[in-house]
């Protein structure tokens, strides 16, 4: 049997994918077969289409974090899942396809009842929300949080649970995106008209407790001057390696030594990396559990992902020049062909339109 995935030959823009045909291949022992019905797009499968994510495979291979999917074959050996059951895995890459097989201790059990697309954004962007709020910051009610790129997949996130956590919220994005960090219980800072660290300082003259950062480089630098005595500055991406036109390997490793200097500083802050695949691999029960949870709360309506677009499969190269663009507000979510058919059907319903890229400049 002959199945589409997306793959990669060479590391660049989004004209580096392509769709190609391949035979299926069959699980090996302690595997499933997965018909893969969801797989969500995230800026992190930008940093790895552009070479600029750790411990990648050779090209060419096909990239994808997180799928949503349901077993349809199982391996010599696996007794814990059956077939037609509905699972979800961080997949880091291979996502982009209509089949896979993973292994089974890798795939969480997903109630029959919630939205793929909805459950596909949990896995990779809400658990990171959560791990960040709860295993990296520790927060408590009443912190002062400051998110930058808060419209996006991973902000939204921390924005619901935020509110879930009783957190007072500040978030960085264009102008376009304030309705939407506003709706979500934030105060909205416009980075592009506004220095974000005066701002800071005239909303709370005492510094934020946490600071979630994605961008690195040196506006880490920026992000940690706006904490109070004792705050963090977690880390969690590189984002402005994209826009350098040179030396972005060199800003993904400043960031890394940045930090560690951050912390030589004697002032009480402390500034930190989380990286979701890292801690899954040093804590495997964490994500589970945490997965787990977060699909508890969808289940009973307590979070409601932000769903940008969904898009089929063959639209993955449309779906990151979207995020190239900066052009999502909340999540992107590739469907494979027939269950994007299906889903087309349907109302719509808890999405936002994404912005068109000729309007961002």
């Amino acid at each position: 049997m002959q199945y589409q995935h997306v793959t990669i030959s060479r590391h660049g823009g989004s004209d580096v994918f392509e769709m190609v045909m391949d035979e299926r291949p069959e699980p090996r022992a302690g595997e499933v077969g997965v018909r893969v019905l969801a797989t969500g797009v995230a800026f992190t499968d930008v940093l790895i289409r552009e070479g600029l994510y750790p411990g990648l495979p050779k090209v060419p291979f096909t990239p994808g974090y997180e799928v949503v999917g349901i077993v349809d074959q199982l391996g010599p050996g696996v007794a814990g899942l059956d077939i037609g059951q509905r699972i979800a895995a961080l997949t880091v890459v291979g996502g982009y396809s209509e089949y896979i097989c993973l292994p089974e201790h890798e795939c969480v059990s997903v109630p029959p009842e919630v939205d793929v697309a909805e459950a596909v954004g949990l896995v990779l962007q809400y658990v990171t929300a959560y791990q960040l709020l709860h295993r990296i910051a520790k927060v408590q009610p009443g912190d002062l949080i400051l998110i930058h790129g808060a419209a996006g997949g991973v902000g939204t996130a921390l924005l619901e649970l935020g509110h879930l956590a009783g957190l007072k919220m500040y978030g960085t994005d264009s102008a376009s995106k304030h309705d939407l960090i506003a709706n979500l219980g934030a105060t909205p800072i416009d980075y592009q008209q506004q220095d974000f660290q005066q701002q800071i300082r005239r909303l709370t003259p005492n510094g934020m407790d946490v600071v979630f950062d994605a961008i690195g480089g040196r506006h880490l630098l920026g992000s940690y001057q706006t904490l109070a005595p004792g705050g963090q500055l977690i880390s969690y991406g590189f984002s402005s390696a994209l826009s350098a036109q040179w030396g972005r390997l060199l800003i993904v490793g400043g960031s890394m030594g940045l930090l560690t200097l951050l912390n030589i500083w004697p002032d009480r802050r402390r500034a930190v990396f989380y990286n979701i695949a890292d801690l899954k691999r040093r804590q495997p029960n964490w994500f589970r559990d945490d997965l787990m949870s977060l699909l508890d709360l969808l289940v009973d309506g307590s979070i409601q992902p932000i769903i940008a677009d969904c898009l089929p499969l063959t639209d993955a190269a449309a779906a990151h020049d979207l995020l190239d663009h900066a052009a999502v507000r909340g999540q992107l979510v590739l469907l494979c062909n027939e269950t994007f058919q299906a889903n087309s059907s349907k109302p719509e319903s808890k999405s936002l339109p994404v912005e068109h890229p000729s309007a961002l400049g």
